[in-house]
């Protein structure tokens, strides 16, 4: 669980949920926490993009160590003071604090959480958006 204290049983499956004013679907899942809520690897990988956005803030990128999957952390309050692009990461180590930052709205503090399955050669902004729902909830990804 990418969120500090929330646990399985705890979440919603927010996936394709309509956002924009019905312009475009959600593909991640929102975790709501309060600000300052430790973040969390979900998995392990190594940091390969901190990124601020209009959309989604302070955002942090971790590739897995296959180079298969992308887990995108967004809307943070800030990062862990140790982390940096390139920085190795293992389930569960300390990469950020939750928050409202990007369009999240001012007091909505979450984390959109998503994963992104990747072909050879794409980018940390690119990838195939997978539902991250049945991986925190319990039910393996199937390849």
């Amino acid at each position: 669980m990418p969120v500090a204290g929330v646990s399985a049983d705890q979440i919603a499956d927010s996936w394709g949920d309509s956002r924009g004013d019905g312009t475009r679907a959600h593909q991640a899942i929102d975790i709501p926490a309060p600000g300052g809520t430790p973040v969390l690897a979900a998995a392990p990988g190594q940091v390969e993009k901190l990124f601020e956005s209009a959309a989604g803030g302070t955002t942090l990128y971790v590739r897995s160590p296959g180079r298969e999957w992308i887990y995108y952390y967004a809307h943070l309050a800030g990062y862990a003071p140790e982390i940096r692009e390139g920085s190795p990461v293992q389930r569960g180590t300390l990469l950020g604090f939750v928050g409202d930052t990007g369009n999240a709205g001012a007091g909505n503090t979450h984390l959109h959480f998503a994963v992104n399955r990747m072909a050879p050669g794409e980018r940390w902004h690119q990838g195939t958006p997978v539902n991250p729902y049945p991986l925190l909830a319990g039910s393996a990804l199937r390849r």
